[in-house]
């Protein structure tokens, strides 16, 4: 039965407000390394994404990271082997080109390419493990998480968590664009800039643009993200791929985690408890930033409540 509740999360005293909460993990936090085997998925329009994979015993578990994310995260390392330390097998899937190769396609990733994971997760599913267990989508992943549930009749998993997911893109465009949350616009807009740059050092770019002459997401998404991926327009692209139109259609057990002050979403764009489809639950935070989650009274032992709450749920006898 779909709800939406307060956490009981209480944000660590010695980081207060949304800001301290975001920055401190990407800024201080020991990144934890991950060598495991990699697996490539071969897609059926030419393309790939390459997996890493635990190859553990237990129940598998898909993690998918955010926009220009990867196993360096801050979140990546540490959740992947509490997960193993908790008994599961997890899996990170790198999107599209974010595995340190270029993806061979014009196409890139983007906040609506549920189509990726279908596939990724219907190609695990034929493994002689069967299905996965569960996946994790962070941010970005969290979006496409979600529309996938949403427009998916039968998902290939039993479960689902969501965190801080954008919901609605063109309200967290916005969003960046105010205040202090410009600075995550600016780091992310670099770091976009690289990547397209990179992927086309060696080949025509396929859109007549002079990148260094975008200045924000909303151009970035008009004039490279958009026509690179089939869309008319950045609104094109919002309007279609916003998760919180296909909350209504969930039936999976899922679990979004999500922060009020979460410097990346105005906080009228979180869901209402009538929007949530029938196996949702919404946990709504009144602090913790974006992909934060800190608690603990000790600056020099901070506690990730985020990965505490992703294992309870994984251990709720309905999963």
């Amino acid at each position: 039965m779909s709800q939406r509740l307060v956490s009981d999360f209480k944000p660590a005293w010695w980081l207060p407000g949304a800001h301290l909460q975001t920055l401190w993990p990407t800024l201080v936090r020991r990144r934890i390394s991950v060598a495991f085997p990699k697996r490539r998925i071969e897609l059926a329009d030419g393309d790939f994404i390459d997996l890493t994979c635990a190859r553990v015993p237990g129940p598998r578990v898909l993690l998918v990271h955010g926009l220009e994310g990867n196993l360096r995260s801050h979140y990546a390392g540490s959740l992947i082997y509490r997960l193993i330390d908790a008994g599961f097998s997890p899996i990170f899937m790198h999107l599209r080109g974010c595995s340190g190769e270029p993806n061979r396609l014009a196409r890139a990733y983007h906040s609506g390419a549920s189509d990726d994971l279908a596939e990724v997760l219907n190609q695990l599913a034929a493994d002689p493990e069967g299905p996965v267990l569960a996946v994790i989508g962070v941010s970005l992943g969290g979006n496409i998480l979600l529309k996938y549930l949403g427009e998916t009749p039968t998902p290939l998993v039993k479960t689902a968590i969501a965190v801080s997911v954008p919901f609605v893109l063109r309200d967290a465009m916005l969003r960046l664009n105010r205040g202090v949350s410009r600075i995550y616009r600016d780091y992310l807009l670099r770091r976009l800039k690289l990547a397209y740059r990179a992927k086309f050092a060696n080949r025509p770019a396929p859109v007549p643009v002079d990148i260094d002459q975008i200045n924000d997401l909303e151009s970035f998404d008009d004039w490279i993200t958009a026509p690179l991926n089939g869309f008319a327009s950045a609104f094109d692209y919002y309007q279609r791929c916003s998760c919180r139109q296909f909350l209504p259609r969930i039936h999976t057990p899922t679990l979004i985690i999500h922060a009020l002050d979460d410097p990346f979403v105005f906080p009228d764009t979180v869901p209402k408890a009538h929007e949530l489809g029938p196996g949702v639950m919404l946990e709504v935070t009144r602090g913790g930033g974006h992909v934060g989650f800190l608690s603990g009274p000790l600056p020099w032992r901070p506690q990730y409540w985020l990965e505490e709450r992703i294992l309870r749920h994984l251990a709720t006898p309905e999963v």
